[in-house]
């Protein structure tokens, strides 16, 4: 399936690939089979994307489409078997251990859960602090740091001793967004970091995602499946299905008027209040889907 691309760069983007902080090319991440002479599974199919400093990239596509692999191979926790990661000019495709250990002061993660991301028997003190002190900080800077980054999101400074447990759920993401920028990383892979949180809290931790990239210019890899939260936050969104990138350009381009039928069944399953553009939004999408599968099985891949 061949991408819809853009080389335009969204607001905020002055970087081109080839200079980009982040540049992947071409990159495969492929699963042996299980069972009798199951074949190999391909999560991920020549991908390619790049982010620039300071620069937000939205990636979009529902549950399976292979989101989370790409964010995973970045991390070094998913297999590369073909392709490229070029982070900060150096080739990290097959980083070593202590290699990923060193890489973890610019590159770091917010998971889903914050119910699940964080350790229950630790303080919140000590989550914040067991990155620095790994990284070879004293204690007394690793303390200094932490109430910085407790103020950056939000939390007050009684959080230090305080249980996750403690914590609602919009607080524990703060925590583990505090955790991922002790370091003062160039990049931030955030892995659906607002689905599990209610509509209001959303709209908080999205708006202290922004904050924080103007205050630190950090750059995000944004995983998620909602359209109108990549809208939101990116300068530019890369679209997955069925581990391709099939679509990707500016935000406002891609979210408001998609050039891949893939993207604009994404956009069309987003609700809307009148119930008569609901319907033909769902009818839509009805005819687009029946497209898509009769494209699929005149290509051979039907499931």
């Amino acid at each position: 399936m061949n991408a819809s691309t853009s080389t335009q760069t969204g607001s905020g983007s002055t970087q081109t690939g080839s200079s980009a902080l982040l540049r992947v090319d071409n990159l495969i991440v492929e699963y042996p089979g299980t069972g009798f002479r199951a074949k190999p599974f391909r999560a991920l199919d020549d991908v390619s994307i790049h982010i620039g400093a300071g620069e937000t990239l939205g990636l979009v596509g529902e549950s399976g489409s292979g989101k989370t692999t790409l964010g995973r191979a970045l991390l070094g926790l998913a297999p590369v078997s073909g392709g490229t990661i070029r982070f900060d000019n150096e080739d990290i495709s097959q980083a070593s251990r202590s290699k990923r250990r060193a890489l973890s002061r610019d590159l770091q993660v917010v998971f889903q859960d914050p119910y699940t991301s964080l350790n229950p028997s630790m303080a919140v003190g000590d989550i914040l602090s067991e990155p620095l002190t790994v990284q070879g900080r004293s204690r007394s800077d690793a303390r200094r740091r932490v109430r910085e980054v407790l103020d950056q999101v939000g939390l007050p400074q009684d959080s230090i001793g305080r249980m996750p447990r403690e914590f609602s759920g919009g607080q524990r993401q703060r925590v583990a967004i505090a955790r991922a920028l002790a370091l003062s990383p160039k990049l931030i892979v955030c892995d659906e970091p607002v689905s599990a949180l209610d509509l209001t809290t959303q709209a908080r931790v999205l708006d202290l995602f922004l904050q924080i990239q103007r205050d630190t210019g950090v750059s995000y890899l944004f995983v998620s499946h909602d359209l109108d939260v990549v809208r939101h936050i990116s300068h530019r969104v890369a679209v997955m299905y069925r581990g391709e990138i099939v679509e990707q350009g500016p935000a406002g381009q891609v979210t408001t008027t998609p050039e891949h039928p893939y993207t604009q069944r994404l956009l069309l399953a987003s609700p809307v209040p009148d119930p008569d553009r609901q319907e033909q939004r769902r009818d839509n999408r009805r005819r687009l889907l029946e497209e898509q599968r009769a494209h699929d099985i005149q290509a051979g891949v039907a499931a």
